[in-house]
C-alpha cells in the first residue's frame, strides 16, 4: 500500500490533479481501492479529493478581502477585463456585479455614447462615475466590507424592476458539473436575481477558478452564455465548455 501511495503522490506532483479511473489503470487495481487510498492520503493532508479524483489544491474557496484578491492574477484579470469591455455596445443597459475582474473591466469602459450600468459594487460605481457618458444605478442594501458590494432585499427589489441586455458576473468558483459559486450565500441570491433581470450572462473568470467550489451556489452552467478567461485554461476544460455550446473567449 505504501508503494501505491507513493506512486499516486508522484503522479499528482507531476500533473497537479488525477482521476480515479486513470490511477486504477496505471496501478492495475480497482477504483474502490484507489478511492480508499485517496481518502487516506487526504486524511494525512497530502492531497484534496474532488469529483472523480484528487488535486494538490483545495477545490473550496474561502472568503478574502477584495484588497487582497485585487493583486492575485492581476495581469490575467486585466486582460479579461479589457476583452469583456469590448463586448459592450453604445446605448445599452447592462449589469456589472462585484469582484476584482469586474473592477478591472470597469477601468476600460469609456463609451462614446450613453451607457447605463446597474451595479452592486461601490468600487465599480466610483470608477465608472469618472466617465461622463455613463449613467450609474447603484444598488442599495447591506454593505459587505470584504468586497465593497451590497446585498439584500433592497437590491433585489430594484433588480426586479429592471431589464438589461447583458450581465457581467465574476465568481469565486466555477465547476462545470456543480455550477457557479461565491463565498457569500446572500450575494449568490442577488446574483440569481441579476441573471433573471438580463438577457445574456457573461462570466469573467481567471483560469485558477475552474474546478473550485464555494459556499453559495449561484446557478448551473446551463444558464451561462459566454465565458471570458485567460490562456492558462486547461485543454480539457476548454473542450468541455465548447461541447456545452457556451461561447468561450480566451485572452492572451
Amino acid at each position: 500500500m505504501e508503494n501505491r501511495h507513493k506512486k499516486i503522490l508522484e503522479v499528482l506532483n507531476k500533473q497537479k490533479q488525477v482521476k480515479v479511473q486513470d490511477l486504477s489503470k496505471l496501478l492495475q487495481t480497482s477504483t474502490v481501492t484507489i478511492r480508499k487510498d485517496l481518502k487516506l492520503l487526504e486524511e494525512k493532508r497530502l492531497l484534496f479529493r474532488n469529483h472523480g479524483g484528487a488535486s494538490l489544491e483545495s477545490p473550496y474557496v474561502n472568503d478574502r478581502s477584495v484588497n487582497e484578491k485585487e493583486f492575485i492574477n492581476a495581469p490575467e484579470k486585466a486582460a479579461i477585463g479589457l476583452q469583456a469591455s469590448k463586448m459592450i455596445q453604445d446605448d445599452q443597459f447592462i449589469i456589472l456585479a462585484s469582484g476584482t475582474s469586474i473592477l478591472a473591466m470597469a477601468k476600460f469602459i469609456n463609451p462614446l455614447k450613453k451607457l447605463t450600468v446597474v451595479t452592486s459594487a461601490l468600487n465599480v460605481a466610483m470608477e465608472l462615475a469618472k466617465r461622463e457618458n455613463i449613467e450609474v444605478l447603484q444598488l442599495g442594501g447591506y454593505l459587505r466590507s470584504n468586497s465593497y458590494s451590497v446585498i439584500g432585499h433592497y437590491s433585489e427589489l430594484i433588480l426586479r424592476e429592471t431589464a438589461c441586455s447583458k450581465l457581467f458576473l465574476s465568481v469565486d468558483g466555477l465547476d462545470l458539473d456543480y455550477g457557479l459559486t461565491t463565498t457569500n450565500a446572500l450575494e449568490a441570491h442577488l446574483n440569481q436575481q441579476m441573471i433573471a433581470s438580463t438577457k445574456e450572462v457573461i462570466i469573467l473568470v481567471d483560469s485558477t477558478k475552474f474546478g473550485k467550489k464555494s459556499f453559495g451556489r449561484i446557478c448551473g452552467i446551463d444558464q451561462v452564455d459566454h465565458i471570458v478567461t485567460d490562456r492558462n485554461i486547461a485543454p480539457d476544460i476548454e473542450k468541455k465548455i465548447k461541447s456545452l455550446g457556451i461561447d468561450l473567449t480566451i485572452c492572451e
